[in-house]
């Protein structure tokens, strides 16, 4: 359990560190090109959750996601021998989460850099939070489809 908890405070440290960077050398709108015409870093701010969904609900989305977070814990982990696959998993979302809500709370936003530009469509602009919330449901899903994880079974019985 101990390798969870390691891994969701990293990822909220890295998320938080690269986010306060970017706030102290950039200006919000600022965008620097990396790669010409696929990827920049431009910081925005977005009040909303993933694809600007419910912008201008920050309360909503702080309530939103502390309750994810009571759930994940008290359904999926606590009293749970987690492997290691799945401590990564929910790491990984616990940090993604953490380190999006950490913004919502301090910032009233959530601060985004990574935008892209693939095939003449510019993605919404993302974090490392957004990325790690994307690798562990990714993670979580393959569990559930390969066989079981805390208790749920993609297996008919």
């Amino acid at each position: 359990m101990k390798k969870l908890y390691v891994i969701s405070l990293i990822t909220v440290i890295l998320d938080q560190v690269i986010k306060n960077l970017f706030t102290f050398f950039m200006t919000y709108g600022q965008s620097i090109s990396v790669i010409d015409g696929f990827f920049n870093i431009t910081l925005v701010g977005n009040t909303g959750a993933a694809f600007s969904i419910l912008s201008s609900n920050t309360i909503l989305l702080i309530l939103i996601s502390i309750v994810v977070l009571n759930l994940l814990y008290f359904c999926f982990i606590k009293g749970k021998n987690l492997n290691d696959l799945e401590q990564i998993s929910y790491g990984l979302l616990i940090g993604g989460i953490m380190g999006n809500l950490i913004d919502r709370v301090i910032h009233m936003k959530v601060i985004d850099y990574l935008d892209f530009n693939i095939f003449g469509y510019n993605f919404p602009v993302f974090n490392l939070a957004d990325i790690v919330i994307v690798v562990s449901m990714i993670l979580i899903i393959y569990q559930i489809i390969k066989g079981e994880i805390n208790g749920i079974s993609s297996k008919r019985k």
